[in-house]
């Protein structure tokens, strides 16, 4: 075989397939897999996946696989939290190498037979993935859901913890009243004619997170977006089904994906570019959902004009040329390169969007925060998530920045929530400044930095 072995590429999930969900031929491939694993071991750090299996095979009375029990390899499959690293930074047998490992597929495939024989990842309530619907609870029940989810209120958090399993010291998204599409129809900001990408049009999905939780996210690409003459829609058809994708229900992914998809490919019919505000969602448009259904031509079309939002603004900077008038965020910003923002295989454009700010000092962190979407709430692996997420944290204390940064909302949430534990366990005083507030969207600072919004310390 040449060395030359090309890019990682990535097969179709094979999930209406029975030999998917045939017990023993998983286990054979599960066998095939780890065992290389354990023999290469170059991703002991990436998460709390790898470690347990290769406690599994030291812990084997003959130190091989062979001796691992079979049941024991749910330990591993539940530390997954589907962050794509492992395939797309670290592993050297991905395909087209003739080992064909896609350890997170795979992963995922052990959840799918799971979810098929009526078993839950976490003994957490299912509610907490329901995205949507609990966003439209909240348009009635917001102050109430806000106050039960404060972490400040040990009360009702762990009444949470007992009948819901979302740990008691889980940092939750709080919900807002209205939502990105409700204030959009009310924005009053003109897209600017004199800007040198004047003449694009672009729909921004709003993602379950701007949407329900933190508008300000998408209300900054807005202004950004506007002001670098971008003509701009909002919409929210619904959510993109990444957490269902971490639960392994994959026909409700493609499902949602189909209908999802059908909507949005009629903007691009009428000549706009797609947006996503958050790169998980991002990811699911642009390169897992062509993976489920293969062969929808509206998905198929869709990935091909979709894109990250920092990756659009760096489009424009480099195509057009963004508009005149980034001033210094001074202070510095210590940026977190989100995992689904890599795995997108695009490049660092967060980095590269927040070095066109003047004059900025910043400080890059590429590393998994740990949260794990709406599985790492939960008391079975909130722990887990602050262990895989305390060299962020630790790296985002020490750099004492102003302004704490990442593409992924839970992600910022997360570090934060690991600084402050850091901070409460080993003493502040042995790092140089405060914990900070607010963890920024790097979109949020680009906004900033032109002048159009505040910043939130």
């Amino acid at each position: 075989m040449s060395d030359d072995i090309g890019a990682p590429t990535r097969h179709p999930i094979p999930w209406h397939e029975p030999d998917f969900y045939d017990k023993d031929k998983l286990d054979s491939e599960l066998r095939r897999v780890f065992d290389i694993c354990h023999g290469c071991r170059r991703c002991f750090n990436l998460c709390d996946s790898f470690p347990r299996l290769f406690d599994l095979v030291d812990e084997a009375e003959d130190m091989e696989l062979e001796g691992v029990d079979s049941k024991d390899f749910k330990k591993v499959s539940d530390a997954c939290t589907l962050c794509d690293l492992c395939f797309m930074t670290m592993c050297p047998y991905t395909p087209p190498h003739e080992w064909n490992i896609d350890f997170p597929h795979l992963m995922l495939r052990y959840r799918a037979v799971e979810k098929n024989e009526g078993k839950t990842l976490t003994s957490a309530s299912p509610r907490i993935s329901e995205i949507d619907s609990n966003g439209r609870l909240a348009r009635f029940l917001g102050p109430i859901m806000n106050w039960a989810i404060d972490n400040q209120n040990s009360f009702s958090r762990s009444i949470l913890e007992k009948f819901a399993g979302i740990d008691r010291k889980a940092t939750l998204p709080k919900f807002q009243k209205k939502t990105l599409v409700s204030k959009s129809k009310k924005s009053v900001t003109e897209v600017n004619v004199e800007a040198p990408a004047n003449g694009r049009k672009a729909v921004l999905y709003a993602t379950c997170f701007s949407n329900f939780h933190n508008s300000s996210i998408g209300e900054s690409a807005l202004k950004v977006l506007k002001y670098n003459g971008v003509d701009v829609e909002v919409v929210y058809p619904r959510c993109c089904g990444m957490p269902q994708l971490e639960q392994g229900d994959i026909k409700r992914v493609a499902d949602n994906a189909a209908k999802t998809a059908k909507e949005l490919v009629e903007w691009v019919d009428k000549g706009y570019d797609v947006i996503a505000v958050v790169p998980s969602c991002a990811l699911m448009i642009k390169l897992e959902w062509p993976l489920i259904i293969p062969n929808d031509p509206n998905i198929l079309r869709l990935a091909e004009n979709s894109y990250d939002i920092t990756e659009y603004i760096v489009d424009i900077s480099r195509k057009e040329g963004l508009i005149d008038g980034l001033d210094p965020l001074e202070g510095g910003i210590t940026l977190h390169m989100a995992c689904h923002a890599r795995a997108q295989n695009m490049g660092r454009k967060a980095a590269d969007m927040l070095k066109l700010v003047p004059e900025t000092n910043i400080d890059i962190i590429e590393r998994c925060s740990g949260h794990g979407g709406s599985i790492g709430a939960t008391k079975d692996f909130h722990d887990i998530a602050i262990k895989v997420g305390r060299p962020v944290a630790r790296q985002s204390t020490q750099k004492n920045n102003k302004y704490i940064s990442s593409e992924c909302p839970l992600a910022s949430a997360h570090i934060l929530e690991g600084m402050s534990i850091l901070a409460e366990k080993e003493k502040i005083d042995k790092y140089a400044g405060d914990i900070k507030p607010y963890a920024y969207h790097p979109i949020e600072l680009l906004a900033i930095a032109y002048g159009l919004d505040k910043a939130n310390i």
